[in-house]
């Protein structure tokens, strides 16, 4: 018994030995903010330039809106039927479904957003944020399961 606390005394001294020497250690936090510094300086410089303030406050068209909408549910459409193991029997399923997501998407639409999708052919990560909720939303009234039937028959 007295073996085994004499291990377990040796085992706690050195583990606090061992942390106060690497808690000492005070010259490493400094070298590590200047790295810190440094790479952040370099990112901004290579990183793309700060969005347009303008766009900020550009409301969206109504023509912008149609065809933002319009070239949303035709990718949609096309990738979804891709992905599709029977696209002739999903077709219509789809049509709807990606009609419903770019209605809702349309709704809520920002000038940065229209402008990445429509000239850049590129979707900001809020278009996909928003594509996940207005999915759930259209998809939500198909997809509940068959609840437990608790009716003894």
């Amino acid at each position: 018994m007295k073996l085994k606390s004499k291990k377990f005394l040796c085992a706690a001294l050195a583990s606090v030995a061992i942390s106060l020497s690497v808690a000492g250690c005070s010259d490493d936090d400094a070298k590590i903010e200047k790295k810190a510094e440094k790479a952040s300086a370099s990112v901004s410089t290579s990183a793309e330039p700060p969005v347009s303030h303008q766009l900020l406050n550009t409301p969206v068209t109504i023509a912008e809106k149609q065809k933002f909408e319009h070239e949303f549910a035709k990718q949609c459409e096309q990738r979804e039927l891709k992905a599709s193991k029977n696209p002739d029997a999903d077709e219509a399923a789809i049509d709807k479904a990606c009609e419903c997501i770019a209605t809702f998407l349309e709704k809520d639409l920002t000038a940065i957003e229209a402008e990445k999708f429509l000239t850049e052919h590129e979707n900001a990560q809020s278009l996909r944020i928003k594509y996940e909720n207005a999915a759930y939303h259209c998809l939500q009234q198909n997809a509940h399961p068959a609840g437990p039937d608790f009716s003894r028959k």
